[in-house]
């Protein structure tokens, strides 16, 4: 939507999406994984990829990320998403949904677990060891070999630290932008909240697949002629903890800016809309705050993050 806006092709546009993972949560079939590479062998042995939990997995073991540190970011992420629901930080951009008699069906954030330890943690066991054996075609390839023939010194060694508490939640949502040229904005009459200063796209390792952030960052902050001093929030998609994680140690950040007011570990992940999500959050947090720059980055699929600066006006 931006770009088209910035090459002058539309004047407005609308960004976001919509996700019904209940649905599709519900209806898949766990033992037909996706065919992401649509069944071309020769593709799969140069770039194996496996299932993201598994990923995230393997990135915790490559790094060194052990389960204390993954799950006391998911502890930290409740406890801010907490804070943030009860200052209503989400008020000014929580639409309310009302069924079709006109009764209210939900006005505020259903999945956040307000009180999350460390104890409470500890008690739930890792799940995707549970994949590893799984079956993802005829040849005998499992989840687990998918990522040991690329990184085969975690064959036998990997490291689960990854559970239900510690990765993104699976949930409904929507969310929406209004992006805007200039013209438009003087037409209508409107009161802009934000430009966007720079995007940036950027791929990474296929295999790992959840690793493109970094480097996304780096070249959004580059884009923008940026450092990250300059960045007052940062909004880093939860995913699972480990990508948080390691984010914040790659980029040396100041965890006090990270994910503010909670991310996707607390409030979950409806993937069509979570980007929106992202930058209404920052955009929020700016405002609230008076902070300048917002920078907003998620893994995408196969590999890939895309990354925006916005600032506040």
């Amino acid at each position: 939507a931006a770009s088209h806006v910035m090459s002058w092709m539309e004047d407005v546009g609308i960004a976001g999406g919509t996700e019904m993972m209940s649905y599709s949560s519900a209806t898949a079939d766990p033992k037909v994984p996706p065919m992401l590479d649509a069944g071309n062998m020769s593709l799969r042995e140069k770039h194996p990829q496996s299932q993201q939990g598994v990923c995230a997995d393997a990135i915790a073991t490559l790094e060194g990320i052990d389960r204390e540190a993954v799950d006391q970011l998911a502890v930290v992420s409740q406890e801010r998403a907490a804070r943030a629901i009860a200052e209503g930080r989400f008020d000014k951009s929580v639409v309310a949904v009302h069924n079709p008699d006109g009764t209210l069906a939900l006005d505020k954030e259903e999945f956040p677990r307000p009180g999350t330890s460390m104890e409470s943690l500890s008690g739930l066991k890792t799940v995707f060891n549970m994949f590893m054996d799984i079956p993802v075609d005829e040849q005998g390839n499992t989840y687990g070999t998918m990522v040991t023939k690329k990184y085969p010194e975690l064959d036998g060694k990997m490291d689960h630290v990854h559970h239900a508490g510690n990765s993104s939640g699976v949930v409904d949502g929507a969310a929406a932008l209004l992006i805007a040229s200039q013209d438009a904005v003087d037409k209508n009459g409107w009161k802009p909240r934000a430009r966007i200063v720079a995007t940036a796209n950027m791929g990474d390792c296929p295999t790992l697949m959840l690793n493109a952030p970094v480097p996304a960052a780096k070249k959004v902050l580059e884009k923008a002629g940026l450092s990250k001093d300059d960045i007052d929030v940062w909004e880093i998609n939860e995913a699972f903890s480990v990508v948080a994680e390691r984010f914040i140690r790659k980029l040396d950040l100041d965890r006090e800016k990270v994910n503010i007011n909670g991310g996707a570990m607390a409030l979950g992940h409806p993937i069509g809309a979570t980007g929106s999500i992202l930058i209404g959050t920052a955009l929020d947090e700016l405002e609230r705050s008076g902070g300048r720059y917002g920078l907003i980055t998620m893994c995408a699929a196969g590999g890939m993050a895309p990354a925006v600066i916005i600032e506040r006006v």
